[in-house]
């Protein structure tokens, strides 16, 4: 009753992942995967396959066998079981269920595998807790790391004042030679910072301020700029040798760093692209028509409904000058809750009788190439409002309750069946905390920002298999009220209106243009109060 090894191989065949829990060869586990494709038939229902020395229990995920190698003593329940287990832990560390999702999360996965099978045995552990036990950290090495920094930064103070000592040391031995000053070679790499302070240099170096009579024989490319006590008087032209420099400084870094350890996601620099103004994936097609749907919806904690707004806007975008002279037919759902609105230039009599939208000189043609702001040009604008809560395309329930010590916090989402929601990222804000709260259960992934104090529960896609799911989590003694606003973000690729595009008219004549036509429905302000 032993696992020999667990895996993840594409359904072509190709291994991705492979993990052995008892001594074997690596050859001879790469030879039991690969061998596993050529096993597996189609049509089956069964979720095994024995051969003369092993058998393999296997679960599709996708285009993915998530695949365990025992021997054929091993107790067929206890590692579907385990199957089972790795099964939630897969999508848990991998973004993305394919083959580079797979291979770029590969050594979390096999730490996750390690905690839940052990010498080829099963341990008996949860999810939450297998994600507990990698995310562990040591209260030791953290003590060491801030010993080791605080011993950093007294010697780089001590570096500080050693020159500074050694810039003094200098300027007091220049002041003793010709008469209190000597020339500006001579001082070499040494920086005056206390006596010139409040003098300006001359652009051509000849003298000190506008009015002084002190010549000075050479360049100024010794002199600091860096004040000691108060500020110094801007110089109206800057050394040379210590000008302005792009980049980071050590002082940014250690703050940049600072704010990634309280949770902060930074994201690192970027060189700017000329005439990119919008991470917007630019249009292909001839003719582009993009219809979004923008909702805003405010949902009481205690059941009901305060505010559902949906704007939308259909926008063209055109590429090509032939293109120009032409009319869109469109269809929508037939809703009488919504109100269309054209462009002042469109025929609104056309779009009223025939669901076209023309321009009112038809010898016009529409704005062509890609716009600035890669919106295209506008057509149509509509509106809905509603009263009705059943038109809410996903409402969360939240319900707070302290008992003794913790407050025990429980959220469940149910979504309509009108849309399949995608990225959907639920923010619960939190009391002040010293440490993460405790997640006892959750259908999805986690995430908390200590800097804003608030838990993030994200849902990659919610369809038909997931129309609800729910997280529970603890936290300290804390105020029911100190949790809301919850504040939601998804999209989906469906919209309210239902409106679609049927066909592209020409105007000057010949067949139909070419034409895509995208639809998406995001959330501007989506919050239970």
């Amino acid at each position: 009753m032993v696992v020999l090894a667990a895996g993840i191989v594409t359904k072509p065949g190709k291994v991705l992942l492979s993990r052995q829990f008892v001594d074997m060869s690596r050859i001879r586990i790469e030879g039991l995967l690969a061998a596993f494709p050529k096993l597996v038939g189609t049509g089956k229902q069964h979720t095994y396959v024995e051969t003369e020395n092993v058998r393999y229990v296997y679960q599709p995920i996708e285009h993915l066998y998530l695949l365990l190698v025992t021997n054929k003593q091993s107790n067929i329940l206890e590692d579907l079981e385990t199957l089972r287990l790795l099964s939630k832990l897969v999508p848990e560390y991998s973004m993305s269920l394919d083959e580079e999702g797979i291979c770029k999360t590969a050594f979390e996965l096999i730490f996750a595998f390690d905690e839940v099978i052990s010498l080829g045995h099963k341990e008996n552990v949860t999810v939450s807790q297998v994600k507990q036990y990698c995310e562990m950290e040591s209260h030791e090495e953290k003590l060491h790391k801030l010993v080791m920094q605080s011993k950093i930064n007294e010697t780089k103070d001590l570096m500080k004042r050693k020159a500074n000592e050694i810039d003094k040391s200098k300027i007091e031995k220049g002041r003793g030679d010709k008469g209190g000053f000597m020339s500006m070679q001579s001082l070499g790499s040494g920086r005056i910072e206390s006596g010139f302070n409040d003098m300006s240099i001359s652009s051509n170096g000849s003298g000190f301020g506008s009015g002084s009579g002190f010549g000075m024989a050479a360049d100024v490319d010794s002199f600091s700029s860096k004040p000691k006590g108060r500020p110094a008087t801007s110089a109206t032209a800057p050394p040379k040798g210590l000008g302005m420099k792009l980049g980071k400084t050590q002082k940014t870094n250690q703050f940049l760093e600072s704010l990634k350890a309280e949770g902060e996601v930074i994201l690192e620099d970027v060189p700017p692209k000329v005439g990119v103004s919008r991470a917007v994936t630019p249009a292909t097609d001839p003719i582009t028509l993009n219809a979004e749907e923008k909702l805003n919806v405010t949902l009481r904690r205690d059941g009901g409904l305060s505010n559902f707004d949906v704007q939308g806007t259909l926008s063209l975008q055109i590429l090509n000058q032939e293109d120009a002279h032409i009319q869109v037919q469109i269809e929508s759902g037939g809703n009488p809750g919504i109100l269309f609105k054209t462009h002042p230039n469109m025929n609104r009599d056309l779009f009223a009788n025939e669901n076209i939208l023309g321009l009112k000189d038809p010898s016009r043609p529409f704005p062509t190439g890609q716009a600035s702001d890669a919106g295209g040009v506008g057509l149509l604008r509509w509106r809905m409002q509603s009263a009705d809560e059943s038109m809410v395309p996903l409402t969360i329930n939240c319900w707070p309750s302290v008992s003794g010590n913790e407050t025990y916090v429980s959220i469940e989402y149910e979504a309509s069946s009108m849309f399949d929601l995608r990225n959907v990222v639920i923010s619960v804000p939190l009391p002040a905390l010293k440490e993460a709260p405790q997640v006892r259960q959750i259908d999805g992934e986690w995430r908390y920002d200590s800097r804003h104090s608030t838990l993030e529960w994200s849902i990659l896609f919610i369809d038909n298999s997931n129309r609800s799911g729910s997280m529970e989590f603890v936290v300290p003694p804390a105020d029911t009220d100190s949790f809301f606003p919850i504040n939601v973000q998804f999209n989906a690729t469906s919209v309210f209106s239902g409106l679609k595009v049927v066909n592209i008219l020409p105007l000057k004549g010949g067949p139909s243009p070419k034409f895509s036509q995208r639809t998406q429905l995001i959330t501007e302000n989506y919050q239970v109060v």
